[in-house]
């Protein structure tokens, strides 16, 4: 299980385990909390293209789907 830490959500670098329309490497541009600092809304943006698609940032925890940093 990969661990991540909201606090730190915010421009770490993302690699999909599966590829799809070539969008391989991913980086976290919007991160938002509430007033119990949970997270409420987390987007990915794909760097080769720029497509951005909101995720739940627990799926990031799943080294099936996600590997931390660019690899």
């Amino acid at each position: 299980m990969n661990r991540v830490n909201p606090k730190v959500l915010l421009h770490s670098k993302w690699t999909k385990n599966s590829v799809e329309n070539r969008e391989k490497h991913f980086v976290i541009n919007k991160v938002e909390f509430d007033d119990d600092k949970n997270v409420t809304e987390c987007v990915i943006t794909a760097v080769i293209n720029d497509h951005e698609y909101a995720i739940n940032w627990r799926d990031l925890k799943q080294p099936t789907l996600w590997k931390f940093g660019w690899q």
